[in-house]
């Protein structure tokens, strides 16, 4: 059955009159994609809130959505909830996050595990230095669910490389299948003394890394360096799995090295004056006071996982780790919600550059 042309005539009206010259002009019949319990009051809030606009009270608020079927949603899109629906009606019109990288994937051991990605360009004046990999991969007999957040500093390369080698380098260690947290810590070790050696071709910069390998579908290591960081959800509870490597915290090793820690008013305590971690792969010029030294983490899944978060401290600096899992944990489409946390931490004003993985366990 059609809409009712009046219902379809104030929802375009009150788009083509609300909405910034930067959205897509959408035509009457875009406003079918709304499901066919929405009722009217709410697909107005929705529009409001992709908008940021109040609703009109001139607006007729009664007039109902009920009995109308948008013919291409999905029996599973249909039950999608608000937050869900307000992410599709952004991507419709063009109103998602600008300088954008985004996707999805599944696992083929198990058809409860997917996982998505979502990156987004900071508010600084460098370009987008922040990589992310997320994959599933056949390795002889097994499933290896392959996920990392690298963010570079001062370079693309750095964490470019890492994207391109530090995985191959993890697996192709002889101990991984019998041994992975040592053979992870010796890949990390590699990886790092092949980039010093490059560094006339990648730059004086550097990077942080997260890195978790999921094997099987039941097996997770987490391993990292710097302040990228990864986090659980057990049955609503938030752990985090990594190690943020702060100069502060790290002082004491960064002076046995030779280095200092510095703290000028209104600024982050830096290593030797300028870097604002204390462990990357990179940084020639500081490396005699870094370490590459990754921490290591095993966690087995069982029935009571519900998602792990990676994401770069863009997201971190402004959100807890239980913020982040609550503000997560209804929406079921893993690119969503990797796409919901970037979104949210750019409304709290985070300048940095934000990547951000959420693989969920069903």
């Amino acid at each position: 059955m059609a809409p009712s042309q009046r219902v379809v005539s104030t929802l375009h009206r009150f788009w083509t009159d609300s909405s910034p010259s930067r959205a897509t002009p959408v035509s009457p019949s875009f406003f079918l994609l709304l499901p066919h319990s929405l009722s009217l009051s709410l697909a107005l809030s929705l529009l409001c809130s992709v908008l940021r606009r109040s609703i009109p009270s001139a607006i007729n608020l009664d007039i109902s959505l009920s009995n109308y079927i948008y013919s291409s949603f999905s029996p599973i899109e249909g039950a999608m909830n608000g937050r869900e629906i307000l992410h599709k009606m952004k991507e419709k019109v063009g109103l998602g996050s600008s300088t954008a990288d985004s996707g999805k994937g599944k696992s083929k051991m198990s058809k409860h595990i997917t996982h998505g990605y979502h990156l987004v360009k900071g508010k600084s004046y460098h370009d987008m230095e922040d990589y992310a990999v997320a994959e599933f991969k056949q390795v002889e007999d097994h499933e290896l669910g392959l996920f990392a957040i690298y963010d570079g500093h001062l370079s693309r390369e750095v964490p470019d490389y890492l994207r391109s080698h530090l995985f191959d380098n993890i697996i192709n260690e002889p101990e991984f299948w019998t041994e992975p947290e040592k053979a992870i810590r010796r890949a990390y070790r590699v990886t790092d003394s092949d980039i010093l050696e490059k560094a006339a071709q990648l730059g004086k910069g550097g990077s942080t890394a997260v890195t978790a390998i999921l094997i099987n579908c039941h097996k997770l290591v987490v391993a990292n360096v710097g302040d990228s960081r990864a986090v659980i959800c057990r049955n609503g509870v938030a752990k985090q799995l990594s190690v943020d490597h702060q100069p502060s915290t790290e002082r004491e090793n960064i002076e046995n090295r030779g280095g200092f820690v510095s703290k000028f008013p209104g600024d982050v305590p830096r290593v030797d004056g300028q870097l604002a971690v204390a462990r990357a792969f990179g940084d020639k010029s500081l490396k005699e006071h870094l370490s590459s030294e990754p921490d290591v983490t095993v966690e087995q899944i069982d029935d009571d996982t519900e998602f792990i978060i990676l994401a770069s401290d863009g997201l971190w600096t402004v959100m807890s780790n239980q913020e982040a899992s609550d503000s997560i944990r209804n929406i079921k489409d893993a690119r969503l919600a990797a796409k919901h946390l970037t979104e949210e931490a750019l409304s709290r004003n985070s300048k940095d550059d934000i990547s951000c993985i959420v693989v969920r366990f069903h």
